[in-house]
């Protein structure tokens, strides 16, 4: 499967992936209490510094970044023009900040290095007798597959912009659903083979 996940080192890369996540975390828990938009906006600059520090290792996640720009200012303007201001700023800065700190994280985090610490997170449900190394699997394929997700529908946005000149938008909605069915199955296959050894 395709992956966000970049090899140009950058500092983020030498933090602990089980330290990025308690961040990411906390993170999301401060934007959901905060409600002050002025706090939220010093939050989404930080979050978008953070971001910008990382250079070349962001080149592959422009077109998701740029997706991220458009539907935020689909979302304010839904806002504004609903006489709401103060919750348009609320919601955009609040999704900024998250989703470039999901980006930053899957940029910078092997998939395998998230895989471990899953493990280890639930490695306290043993003693009631729950297979923690299937949850884990399952919680970081839920991760893999939505990270997929984006580089397929980056890729054949890409190639469609190459023939026509013209993003694919909905049109590339259906080869997307189906390449995506196509991979889920051969994971599924793999895995089942794996998991019966």
């Amino acid at each position: 499967m395709g992956s966000l996940y970049s090899d140009t080192p950058t500092w983020l890369h030498r933090v602990p992936a089980g330290f990025k996540l308690l961040v990411l975390a906390l993170l999301s828990i401060c934007l959901f209490a905060v409600q002050q938009w002025p706090l939220l906006l010093a939050i989404t600059l930080v979050c978008t510094l953070v971001y910008a520090s990382l250079g070349a290792a962001t080149r592959g996640a422009q077109n998701l970044v740029v997706g991220v720009l458009v539907a935020s200012g689909l979302v304010a303007g839904f806002h504004v023009w609903m006489g709401q201001p103060i919750l348009a700023a609320v919601t955009v800065t609040r999704l900024l900040s998250a989703t470039l700190m999901g980006i930053a994280l899957t940029l910078t985090t092997r998939y395998s290095d998230l895989l471990h610490i899953f493990e280890w997170l639930l490695s306290p449900l043993n003693q009631w007798g729950v297979r923690t190394d299937h949850l884990a699997l399952q919680l970081a394929l839920m991760l893999r597959f939505t990270e997929h997700f984006f580089v397929v529908w980056r890729r054949l946005d890409d190639a469609y912009r190459l023939r026509t000149g013209k993003t694919g938008g909905f049109r590339i909605l259906a080869p997307l659903t189906i390449h995506m069915l196509l991979t889920t199955r051969r994971v599924a296959d793999a895995l089942t083979l794996r998991l019966r050894r």
